[in-house]
């Protein structure tokens, strides 16, 4: 369900109730727990954390002009999205995270390649994603991502 907000605050506020709450809260967790140097920006019909291109000019590989993004959430139609594209280009913070996830709630890792789904609002792992919020300095990140690139 692609969003047509402009504004993460207009993003949210659109949102059905039952899935606002639920939204706000990963909201409040990644911003309180991202390294500094990241902005939260509207792109793709969700909210995404980005590094700004005033801080990485090259910008996304396919969309140059695009901030290279790290972190996205998106309420879709039966579930709330997590893309965390580190955990695609590190395996090491795949690893950990799949490790991690179990101990953190009850319910079955429901992942792809950088998507992690939420079916059950009330078993959304907030402590876990916060952690994975800060494990990754916009410098450590645009170093993984360029050392993906480099693979391709």
């Amino acid at each position: 369900m692609k969003s047509e907000a402009k504004t993460p605050e207009e993003y949210f506020n659109s949102l059905p109730e039952d899935r606002k709450s639920a939204m706000i809260e990963l909201r409040k967790v990644i911003l309180k727990n991202q390294p500094k140097g990241f902005k939260e920006i509207m792109g793709y019909g969700m909210v995404n954390y980005v590094v700004p291109l005033s801080k990485y000019p090259a910008g996304y590989h396919c969309d140059p002009k695009l901030p290279l993004g790290l972190m996205a959430i998106a309420s879709q139609k039966n579930f709330i999205a997590l893309y965390h594209m580190g955990m695609y280009g590190d395996q090491k913070l795949l690893k950990w995270f799949t490790d991690e996830f179990p101990k953190h709630t009850k319910v079955k890792l429901d992942m792809g390649k950088s998507c992690v789904r939420f079916k059950k609002m009330d078993q959304i792992p907030y402590k876990l994603i916060g952690e994975l919020a800060s494990k990754l300095t916009p410098e450590k990140w645009i170093e993984v991502y360029e050392m993906a690139l480099k693979k391709r």
